[in-house]
């Protein structure tokens, strides 16, 4: 049986949120590199181990007020890298917690995945807020997203690394503390979708 990391068991893993069952692959990997041999299918992305969702999402973690430099200029398509830094945050998630690390980190997604958003509809001129369902796929994306940011935010100009912090942030999203840069940018979209309804 092929563990992640040839070290985490999967198999017992269970995903909570119903609705992200079927988008986040728990299918092991020794090294979770494919190198997108996935692509061409809408929903490749969702076939791909979701480990190696979050080491893609290190590599370019998207840009902050048109700026690339702050969430990922350090590290820029380097996979080697992005693969020590899961694989080492994991080993702390592990220390901390004393439970199967890729458990946790399923749990913080589903924890830190928004279930609304909000789109602008431009009737007669004006501009109106509308709240949205957010659709499964994007509900992932937007949480690796945040969560890297978040991460590298707290790493830039520190004394911390970016291994930390990110242990930090997956942690914090587990135990659904505000601190984490991901549960926080989700308690303010669906704030914003409450109020825009």
């Amino acid at each position: 049986m092929i563990k992640a990391f040839d070290r985490w068991d999967v198999e017992k893993i269970e995903i909570e949120d119903k609705g992200l069952k079927k988008y986040i692959s728990l299918e092991p990997k020794i090294v979770p590199k494919t190198g997108a041999r996935y692509a061409g299918n809408r929903f490749h992305k969702s076939k791909i181990f979701i480990i190696e969702r979050l080491m893609n999402k290190i590599m370019v973690a998207g840009h902050k007020g048109k700026k690339h430099t702050r969430s990922s200029g350090h590290i820029t398509g380097k996979s080697q890298t992005a693969y020590k830094i899961v694989e080492k945050s994991l080993e702390v998630i592990e220390s901390k917690t004393k439970e199967n690390p890729i458990n946790v980190f399923v749990k913080a997604l589903s924890n830190a995945a928004p279930r609304e958003e909000i789109i602008t509809i431009e009737y007669g001129g004006a501009r109106y807020p509308k709240a949205v369902e957010c659709a499964p796929q994007r509900r992932i994306d937007i949480t690796l997203r945040y969560m890297t940011q978040g991460a590298y935010q707290k790493s830039f100009n520190s004394k911390r690394s970016i291994v930390e912090t990110l242990a930090d942030e997956i942690l914090n999203a587990y135990h659904l503390n505000p601190n984490s840069n991901a549960i926080s940018k989700k308690h303010e979209i669906e704030r914003q979708a409450d109020s825009s309804r």
